[in-house]
């Protein structure tokens, strides 16, 4: 029985800033997996694009490069980063065409991840409009509405190759937008965008005095002679911020080390920068030890060429989950250029009911495979996944027998799955 006089303790509640901030990757399914884990199952995962978890290592060269700086990584460094690896960040941004760009130019996050928050949060005031791509990595939509910001989704659409319209996209500029997303390639769809497109998007961005923010995490991850153009050698009349890290291409999510590099029209966005700058302040700085690794990352052998290569790892292992999706009876897709995933489509005619949430639940509890709905990434359609293949070559063989066997059941009647 409670005391008369003892405090009645209301439920703690999430702060109203946080309603519809999503994040699906790491969301119930990959929750639902650990359960499963704990039961003593093996769960196939191809939620995420973390290589480690695969076996692959980061170059020998940059892991010597932390260790030999150590002894200069014990303490907090400036807030922009170390000087090395933004020197380096600045000579490849010349070497890729991009002027004008200096060492105060650039900012050295924890990861891109922290770096897209800090710049939405020193740009955006309440009701602020930003386009992002849809499909899009769901960072950048949570980073815009966890700050007050409303995203308005760009569609790239699947008959289009993923590749967005320009004159569709500005039909949907109002007096509140104030920046356009570009992420290429992009995850999830693995869409490396023509010249013709960055040009229009360009330009439009130009017209409308709109800040470019372009994801470009897996610049140098090609496939089949596909090529990446930074959406900064284009862009001149307007801000754009470059968004780039050692995550992907050289395969070191641990080491939490992104940038971005501010290029084109600065000279009105100093407030902006300065803004930046304070943010990356409150947080001291950015994990020292990694950045030690930027300036021989940059500077070195590229060896992810050898991985995309036809014949090496990401090739082969790209090619046998584009083998499992064309001998599925159910599943097609837009091969993807670049990055580390695809996302087919799920033929649903056979499949009354299907829901890309509810497939992806049964294939996790029944299949032990945990991959990421389609509409996890902010589109209006619930009929694709995403999957990494980042899996050895038989691991991806024996993902798509699963996930075969599962529709079969399905449309066949054995099995009826319920809306989640």
């Amino acid at each position: 029985m409670r005391r008369a006089d003892s405090p009645v303790r209301s439920e703690v509640r999430r702060a109203s800033h946080l309603e519809g901030v999503r994040y699906e990757i790491r969301g119930p399914l990959a929750k639902r997996a650990l359960e499963i884990e704990r039961q003593g199952y093996e769960v196939i995962k191809l939620n995420i694009g973390n290589p480690a978890q695969f076996g692959f290592r980061i170059p020998e060269t940059m892991r010597l490069a932390m260790i030999e700086n150590l002894a200069q990584a014990e303490g907090y460094c400036h807030q922009k980063g170390i000087f090395p690896a933004r020197e380096a960040i600045v000579m490849e941004t010349q070497s890729r065409n991009i002027s004008g760009v200096t060492i105060e130019d650039v900012f050295i996050g924890n990861g891109v991840s922290e770096l897209i928050l800090m710049c939405m949060e020193a740009l955006l005031e309440r009701d602020d409009e930003v386009l992002v791509p849809a499909p899009d990595y769901p960072l950048w939509t949570a980073a815009v509405t966890l700050v007050g910001g409303k995203a308005v989704h760009y569609p790239c659409r699947p008959e289009n190759k993923f590749v967005p319209d320009a004159e569709e996209l500005e039909k949907l500029i109002t007096p509140k937008t104030r920046a356009i997303v570009i992420i290429n390639p992009n995850n999830p769809t693995g869409a490396v965008y023509p010249r013709e497109t960055l040009e229009a998007l360009v330009k439009l961005a130009e017209r409308n005095k709109l800040v470019v923010f372009s994801d470009e995490i897996y610049d140098r991850v090609l496939y089949d002679g596909a090529e990446h153009l930074p959406t900064a050698a284009l862009c001149k009349d307007t801000l754009c911020a470059t968004f780039g890290g050692l995550s992907k291409v050289y395969r070191a999510c641990g080491l939490r080390v992104g940038w971005v590099v501010f290029s084109g029209h600065k000279e009105n966005a100093r407030d902006y920068i300065e803004g930046l700058e304070v943010l990356a302040s409150l947080r001291l700085c950015a994990n020292v030890p990694g950045q030690w690794a930027v300036q021989t990352a940059l500077g070195g052998q590229q060896s992810i060429y050898e991985l995309t290569a036809e014949s090496g790892r990401l090739g082969r292992q790209r090619a046998a989950l584009l083998r499992g999706i064309e001998q599925s009876p159910f599943l097609s897709v837009v091969r993807p250029d670049g990055a580390l995933y695809a996302y087919p489509r799920v033929d649903t005619t056979a499949l009354p009911g299907f829901t890309d949430s509810a497939f992806a639940m049964e294939l996790l509890t029944r299949e032990h495979v945990l991959v990421v709905p389609g509409s996890s990434f902010n589109v209006p359609y619930n009929d694709h996944l995403r999957l990494t293949f980042l899996p050895d070559e038989e691991t991806i063989r024996e993902v798509f027998i699963r996930i075969d066997r599962l529709l079969g059941d399905w449309a066949s009647g054995k099995l009826k799955l319920a809306a989640r």
